[in-house]
């Protein structure tokens, strides 16, 4: 279980680690395309595209459907929910990091002030 998930995850980070893999599935998100139209709209050719596409639908996040001659992509079923999961435990933990910093600055600098009055006086 914990090998399949830490594989999906590294498929789809791998993924989602490219700009223009980010930018086919914004495309995607607003209306399905054909692999010449993303080719075009993010000036490649076929064949990049094609390789481009094909990470994405490893990782299940873009399917294609071939109709005669044209391949239509479209977002796939998955909804990034292990992938959002993952972040979120990293984001909280350093969340609360940063609180015990500022703590620990609001600290020092109550310090330093109640210790430049003891000085003055």
């Amino acid at each position: 279980m914990v090998q399949y998930e830490s594989a999906r995850l590294d498929a789809s980070f791998a993924a989602l680690s490219d700009a223009t893999r980010r930018g086919v599935l914004e495309q995607l998100g607003c209306a399905d395309a054909s692999i010449t139209e993303l080719a075009e709209k993010f000036h490649m050719t076929l064949t990049g595209m094609k390789k481009h596409v094909g990470v994405l639908e490893q990782a299940g996040l873009v399917t294609t459907e071939k109709v005669g001659r044209v391949r239509t992509c479209r977002l796939g079923p998955r909804r990034l929910e292990e992938e959002t999961a993952w972040i979120e435990r990293y984001r909280q933990l350093w969340a609360a990091r940063f609180d015990e910093l500022d703590e620990i600055i609001e600290e020092l600098k109550r310090k330093e002030k109640f210790d430049g009055r003891t000085k003055r006086e």
